[in-house]
C-alpha cells in the first residue's frame, strides 16, 4: 500500500500544469496593464487625449467582463486543453492586429477582442488550476496565477514600457504576440488532456447559474470589483501621476511599474499562503491596507519618494488580497467552477472599467491627480464594508457551503462535499 495518497501529494507540491498556466497569465497579464505606461505614447500617436487613451484600459476590460461568462457558458461542454489552445491563438492575433491598427478606433476594436480570449483563458484556466489541487490548496493554486500577473507587472508592463519609448509602442504590441506563442506551446506540451463528460456528471449550465441566487455570491462579486476597481483607478494613471505630479522624469515610469510589480508578487506569495487557513483575515486586511495606502498616496503624490514607496506598497495589498477573493468564489460555488471562476473574472474587470473610468471623469472635471488616489481609496473603503457584510453572513449561515451542482442531484453522494474542516475561516 503506497504510503501517501495523491491528496497528500498534491497538498506537498503543485501540479506543472498550474505553472504552465500562470506563466501563459503573464502573457495576458503583460498585454493588459502594459498601456499604464505607455498612455503617453499612444496619446501622442493616435492624437487623442491621455483620458481617451486611458480608455483602451478600460476597453480591455470591457471585453473581460463580457468575455467571461460568456465563453465559459459557451466552452462549458468543450475539452478544456482545446479551449485554452484556441484563446491563446485567437489573443496573439488581437496583438497583432493592435501592433498594425492604423486609427484609435481598430487599436480600440483590438483591445476588446484580446480581452474576450484573455477573459476566456482565465475562467477556464482557473477551473483548471482549482481541479487539480485539493480544496485547501485553491488559494495557493490561484496565487500561481496570480503570481502570473504579478510578473507581468515586475517585468512585462516596465518592459513593455521601455520597448515603447525606444522602439514605439507598436513594438509592446509585437513583443506580447511572441509571449502568447511561447504560452501556446507551453499549454499543448504540459496541460493535460481532458474527456468531455458525457453522462450524468456533464456539465448543465442551467444547475451552474444557481450560484447566482445567493447573497453570499454577490458579496463576494462586489468586493472582487470594488477591489480591483479601486487599485487600477490609480494604477491606470500612474504614469502621470508620477511625471506631472511627483516630478519623475518620464524615464522612471518603467522603474515605478517594476516596483508596484515587486510589491505585486510578494503580496500574492504571502496571501497564497495564509489565504487558504485565513480567508477574510486576508480580504479584509488587504482591502483595508489598499484604502490607507490610496489615502496616503493623494495626500503625498507631490513628493516623489512617496509616490515611489506607495507605489509599492500598493502593489502589496491589492495583490495580498487576490489569492482570497478568487478562492472564496471557488468555495462557494464549489460544483460550478467554471463559471465561478468566470464571473469572479468580470467582476474583477469591472472594477478594471469602472475605476479608470472614475479616474478619467476626475481628470477631466480638473480635480488633478490626486483626486484619483481619493477616489481609489473610496472605492476601497467601500469594499472593506462590503467584505464585512460578507463576512457577517458568513458566520451567521455556519461557513461556506456549495451552492451550485452542474450535474443531477442524485449522483452526488453527501459525502462528496468539502467538510466543513477543510473551509478557511
Amino acid at each position: 500500500m503506497p504510503s501517501s495518497s495523491p491528496a497528500d501529494s498534491a497538498r506537498s507540491r503543485m501540479p506543472l500544469a498550474v505553472y504552465v498556466l500562470g506563466l501563459s497569465v503573464f502573457a495576458l497579464g503583460t498585454s493588459e496593464f502594459m498601456l499604464s505606461g505607455l498612455l503617453q505614447p499612444v496619446a501622442r500617436d493616435m492624437g487623442v487625449s491621455i483620458p481617451t487613451a486611458g480608455l483602451l484600459i478600460s476597453a480591455f476590460a470591457i471585453g473581460m467582463v463580457v468575455g467571461a461568462p460568456v465563453l465559459a457558458a459557451a466552452t462549458l461542454r468543450l475539452p478544456r486543453r482545446t479551449t485554452l489552445m484556441a484563446l491563446l491563438a485567437v489573443f496573439g492575433l488581437g496583438q497583432i492586429a493592435g501592433a498594425l491598427a492604423p486609427s484609435y478606433g481598430v487599436l480600440f476594436a483590438s483591445r476588446v477582442v484580446s480581452a474576450l480570449a484573455c477573459a476566456g483563458f482565465w475562467a477556464v484556466g482557473a477551473a483548471v488550476a482549482v481541479s487539480l489541487v485539493p480544496v485547501n490548496a485553491r488559494a495557493k493554486a490561484m496565487a500561481v496565477m496570480v503570481g502570473g500577473l504579478s510578473i507581468a507587472n515586475i517585468a512585462g508592463v516596465p518592459a513593455g514600457a521601455l520597448l515603447g519609448q525606444h522602439a514605439g509602442w507598436r513594438a509592446a504590441f509585437w513583443a506580447v504576440a511572441g509571449l502568447s506563442a511561447l504560452g501556446l506551446v507551453g499549454v499543448v506540451a504540459l496541460v493535460p488532456r481532458t474527456e468531455v463528460p458525457t453522462g450524468d456528471d456533464r456539465p448543465r449550465l442551467r444547475a451552474e447559474l444557481r450560484i447566482y441566487r445567493d447573497r453570499q455570491v454577490w458579496l463576494a462579486l462586489a468586493a472582487t470589483a470594488l477591489s480591483g476597481g479601486a487599485v487600477f483607478c490609480l494604477f491606470s494613471y500612474l504614469g502621470p501621476l508620477l511625471t506631472d505630479v511627483a516630478g519623475l522624469d518620464e524615464s522612471w515610469v518603467p522603474t515605478v511599474l517594476a516596483l508596484f510589480g515587486v510589491g505585486a508578487l510578494l503580496g500574492t506569495v504571502l496571501g497564497g499562503r495564509i489565504a487558504d487557513a485565513h480567508l477574510f483575515g486576508t480580504m479584509l486586511g488587504g482591502i483595508t491596507a489598499s484604502t490607507v495606502v490610496l489615502s496616503a498616496l493623494a495626500l503625498t503624490a507631490h513628493s516623489a519618494v512617496a509616490a515611489v514607496t506607495l507605489a509599492l506598497l500598493l502593489g502589496f495589498t491589492a495583490f495580498f488580497t487576490a489569492p482570497a477573493l478568487n478562492a472564496r468564489m471557488f468555495n462557494l460555488a464549489n460544483a460550478a467552477p467554471t463559471l465561478a471562476g468566470a464571473t469572479n473574472t468580470s467582476a474583477f474587470n469591472i472594477g478594471n472599467t469602472v475605476g479608470p473610468w472614475l479616474g478619467g471623469l476626475v481628470i477631466d472635471l480638473g480635480w488633478g491627480y490626486p483626486a484619483v488616489a481619493w477616489t481609489g481609496a473610496a472605492l476601497a473603503g467601500t469594499g472593506v464594508l462590503t467584505t464585512v457584510a460578507a463576512m457577517r453572513l458568513h458566520r451567521a449561515a455556519g461557513g461556506s457551503r456549495v451552492i451550485a451542482s452542474s450535474a443531477p442531484a442524485a449522483s452526488y453522494a453527501p459525502d462528496s462535499r468539502p467538510s466543513q474542516r477543510s473551509q478557511p475561516r
